[in-house]
This record gives structure tokens, sequence and C-alpha cells, in this order.
């Protein structure tokens, strides 16, 4: 059978192969160590839980508009407005089946042949596939560890061209946990508008932030709710991944374009999923607070505990629940007769050697390093961060 050569030109996605391939070791009786999968390990608040139940007892299990139900578009308006200080309009607003559908659905109804996207690293490991079957070409420009993994204009201004139609941004970042602060994103704002480039903002982990800092939104800056794009759901701060609800906010021709995008695609997002992400965003927040906390906590100890590994550096996240550690003075040495020579050489030791799963850097674009997500049991990060230190001295 031949293929199309758009699906020829991707892969699958390297979390959920390093993820599943864990599962599958641990079925096996294998005891391993999950590092790899971004997923809260908390449960679904109970009032979530609840008013999911009562959407079913009630008979909410009928089709919906394709791109969301009035009542979960005024709560997403309502949020957007509290949290991240925007004002939209329903037609201005998209639910799809999780984020990343969402982010699909843009990247087809705004970029064809021709286009090219301005893609800082390192980024989420499904932004370039995306980049890719829209028809445009990914940009990469790498931000360094010594920056906190954050771009500046400078930085962009080289890989500039007149096909580059939009900027990528992430914050908190996936997988660096990196935030930009207000004084980065107007520098990044005036840059967007004196090249007239679209802004995707993907602040899916905006509720998971530490130290008492704010992770602004760059679609508050004047001059760019116009030409930003704002991404997020409910799957991080509510550990809700597996009830896939994903929103977006933007233009109105846009999100129009999505929605019948999505109407020829998956049509509506699930209907009883829809009304618990209304509870989640509606209801008490505590959980959200608690949960933050407890990641707060795992951040400074997976930090302190990496940092005091030889021969390894690691930055300290600002927010997420990922830390992205550099690995690279272990390149060239030797497991055995093989030489490790990449990040996903170090991977495949560390599951193998020290039954620890993690996901290489060069899925994010860049080489040398691994995430490790702390969204596991404190107990799990420090076994899993035991068997590492003890694997990496072998080497």
């Amino acid at each position: 059978m031949k293929l199309a050569r758009r699906v020829l030109n991707i892969k699958p996605s390297a979390t959920l192969a390093v993820d599943a391939k864990a599962k599958a070791m641990r079925a096996a009786g294998v005891d391993v160590v999950n590092f790899a999968a971004g997923e809260p390990d908390f449960d679904t608040p109970g009032n979530i839980c609840a008013a999911a139940i009562k959407a079913i007892n009630e008979g909410h299990t009928r089709y919906t508009p394709v791109g969301g139900t009035v009542e979960l578009k005024d709560a997403v308006i309502a949020k957007l407005a509290q949290d991240r200080g925007l004002t939209y309009t329903r037609d201005q607003i998209l639910v799809s089946t999780g984020g990343k559908q969402a982010l699909y659905n843009l990247f087809q109804a705004l970029f064809e042949e021709g286009d090219e996207v301005l893609l800082p690293a390192p980024y989420w490991v499904s932004y370039v596939p995306m980049i890719v079957l829209s028809g445009a070409t990914p940009v990469v420009v790498v931000g360094s560890e010594e920056a906190g993994f954050k771009v500046t204009p400078r930085d962009l201004l080289p890989h500039l061209s007149p096909r580059c139609k939009a900027l990528v941004i992430n914050s908190p970042s996936n997988p660096t946990g990196a935030i930009y602060t207000a004084a980065e994103l107007e520098e990044l704002a005036g840059f967007a508008r004196e090249h007239d480039l679209v802004v995707v903002s993907d602040e899916i982990y905006d509720k998971i932030v530490f130290d008492g800092a704010a992770a602004p939104s760059i679609a508050a800056l004047p001059g760019m709710i116009e030409r930003t794009f704002v991404l997020n759901g409910v799957s991080k701060a509510y550990a809700m991944t597996g009830w896939r609800i994903g929103y977006l906010a933007g233009d109105g021709a846009a999100i129009k374009a999505m929605t019948k995008i999505q109407s020829q695609s998956t049509s509506n997002p699930n209907s009883i999923a829809q009304k618990a992400a209304v509870e989640a965003l509606r209801g008490p927040q505590e959980s959200v607070e608690a949960m933050r906390r407890v990641f707060e906590g795992r951040r400074d100890y997976i930090h302190q505990r990496l940092s005091a590994i030889p021969a390894v550096s690691c930055v300290r996240p600002g927010g997420a629940f990922y830390v992205f550690p550099n690995l690279s003075r272990y390149l060239g040495r030797k497991a055995g007769g093989q030489v490790l020579s990449s990040s996903a050489d170090i991977a495949t030791y560390l599951l193998e050697e020290a039954k620890a799963a993690v996901v290489p850097g060069s899925d994010f674009g860049f080489e040398g390093f691994i995430r490790l997500s702390y969204a596991i049991s404190k107990e799990n990060i420090a076994k899993g961060l035991d068997r590492i230190e003890a694997a990496l001295a072998r080497l």
C-alpha cells in the first residue's frame, strides 16, 4: 500500500511512544519508573466527576454544536477575562477534543505551502509534525541553556524571511518549564507587530507556576489580541487529560474556518466532558492550588537532586511539571561496548539499565538533554533518580 507523502514526513509522538513502552514493561512485570508522560498523577477533582455523572443522568449525551456548547464557551470567556485579562465573544472561541486538536485545526486553517513558522526550541514534540502536515515549514530558533531556553527578537531576526507567517510561544514551556516575563513578551510582541506575524500562544500550563511568579499572556499586550491565538484546556490544571477538552481563542474568521475543519473531522467534543469542563472552570479552584503546591515541592526536590549529579546541569523550571537537564557531557561515554552518541542513546540506556523512562531531548529539538516529568509521586521520583544517578556513575 502506497501511503501519502505527508504522513511519511512525520513520526509518532515521542512522549507517547516512550510512555507506552514504559507501561508495556510494567505490564510485563518490570519495575519501571516512568518520567515520560506529561500527565498529572492526581485524580480528577470530585466536583468535576460529579458534574459528569449528573450530565449522564440528565441525558446530556447527544451531539452538541461543533465548536462547543454555549455554556462552555461562556465559561472559557469568563476564565480568559478573569485570569488573563482578555476579552472575547463566543464566535472567537473553539472547543476541541483536547488542546492538540485545537492547535491542529488552527495550523490547517492558517498555514499552507510556502509559509514558514518561527518555532523556538526546545519545543513541544507535536508542533513540528503539525506544522509539516499543514504544508508549512517550521523554522527552528534555538534558545540557549544560558538564556533559560528563551528567545529574543535578536535570536529570531536572522531566521526571518518574507515567507514567515507566525511565531509559536509556549509559556510555561514543555519541556523546560521556562516562563517569559512581561518585559520579554513586550519585546516579542514588538517584533510580531513590526513584521506582521501571527502569534500562537500555548498557555496550557498557565495555572502551574511557581515561586509566586506569574505567566502573563502576550495577547494582553497592546495591539496583540488581534494577531494572537491563545491555546488552553483543562487537561493539566484540573488533572483531566483523558477527558480531552481543549480550547482556542482568537480571530473570529479563523475560528469559523477551524470550526468548519472540525465539523468534517470529529464534529463536537464529548458532550459529557464539556459539562465536566464547565464545572472545572466555574467551580471551586482549591484543588488546582493544592496540586500546584505539590508540583512546586516536587520541582524543588528533582531540581536539587539532578543538579547534584556530577556532569549534569539543570535550569530551574518556573512552571509546568518538567525538568530538562543537560547530560551532554555523558555523550561519548561507553555503556558496555556501545558508545552513547545521542540523547536517544542515553534514554535507551537509562530505560534498560536503570529502568527509568525519560524522553530524549532530540525530540524537542535539543540534543544532549533529556526530559523528565515530575507528575509522579515524590517516592517514585526519588527511586528513579537513585537509579539514574547510579547508572550514570557506571558510564
